[in-house]
């Protein structure tokens, strides 16, 4: 079995063992303004978010809805201008410096030298971050990232899932305790998808808050504990997975008829019902009636069925459900 990667947070890096904070990042009242010639845009909007240590953390939103310029301010490349973030208990204003050294990156491009080895590149990283030699971790990591066969090989040799994984241990040679994976399986195929999966959940065992932005809601949905949502650099809702799932409060019955009816039952009346042929579809508030109450009004108006299935909403059903409205 691979070894969970365990992050050491050294003096070099976050606030230390004995001052561990409650929320590995927090904004309040976050906002930025862009200006340019034509005007100004507002990218977020009076943002506020606790992020929980130890959790895996979904921050989702359309292209353009604010993430990348949150992201970019908690790393240090974008200046806020209004509002308070601290990473890991530290003030980005106050100690830039320190905030910075308690987050690692990881972005959606694959900005990795062609020509440096995996070894090269995590030492190059590990230097450019002050770590000393005697706390780096090199082979540790490419333990954890499954590199350890390829520690000598040129990036230009791996592949698109090794390359990924490198990025990932390019963000932790400094150790830090929270970590934001930007669109980390953009673009990779299902199993590779998978094996990226199970990567992001050992290093969230191992202790490291992890922040991940997707585009594929049903991979937020399997890997997050808590999901904010933002549009238009606001905060639309921000939940447990599992609240904000049951927050949509309608479920669907699908039955699959013996034959086309005539008509349908007076009791299903208030209810969203879609018949195509022999598919009768139901989509019902729990909160009114139940799966057992359907099936009794449909077999009292004498339908009968060869199948029967029950749908739960999922993500990408709360998500436009929300953007549009936001």
């Amino acid at each position: 079995m691979k070894p969970v990667f365990t992050p050491v947070i050294s003096t070099h890096t976050a606030t230390g063992r004995g001052n561990t904070p409650e929320y590995a990042v927090e904004i309040s009242h976050l906002g930025k303004t862009y200006r340019a010639r034509d005007g100004e845009k507002e990218a977020l909007t009076d943002m506020s978010l606790r992020i929980p240590r130890g959790s895996i953390y979904g921050l989702l939103g359309p292209n353009g809805a604010g993430k990348s310029t949150l992201i970019n301010i908690l790393a240090g490349t974008v200046i806020k201008t209004t509002g308070t973030a601290q990473v890991w208990g530290v003030d980005i204003d106050a100690n830039p410096r320190q905030s910075r050294a308690n987050i690692g990156i990881v972005p959606q491009e694959l900005n990795i030298d062609a020509f440096f080895t995996p070894r090269e590149t995590l030492e190059m990283m590990a230097g450019l971050f002050g770590v000393p030699r005697h706390e780096r971790r090199t082979d540790a990591i490419l333990a954890d990232i499954g590199l350890s066969d390829k520690a000598e090989a040129y990036a230009r040799s791996l592949s698109g899932g090794m390359r990924r994984r490198l990025l990932i241990g390019k963000a932790m040679v400094h150790q830090p305790p929270v970590l934001v994976l930007d669109e980390p399986t953009a673009g990779v195929d299902v199993a590779l998808r998978q094996r990226l999966w199970e990567l992001i959940r050992e290093l969230n065992a191992g202790g490291v808050t992890i922040i991940l932005t997707t585009h594929y809601l049903e991979e937020a949905q399997a890997l997050c504990d808590r999901i904010a949502i933002i549009n238009h650099g606001k905060l639309i809702t921000e939940e447990d997975t599992a609240t904000l799932l049951k927050g949509m409060g309608s479920k669907s019955l699908v039955l699959t008829l013996t034959e086309v009816p005539q008509s349908l039952p007076d009791a299903l009346a208030d209810m969203q019902v879609q018949l195509e042929g022999r598919r009768l579809q139901i989509t019902y508030s729990p909160d009114r009636t139940n799966t057992a109450a359907i099936l009794a009004a449909i077999n009292a108006a004498g339908l009968a069925f060869t199948d029967v299935m029950t749908e739960e909403p999922n993500l990408e059903d709360v998500f436009l459900d929300l953007t549009r409205l936001g």
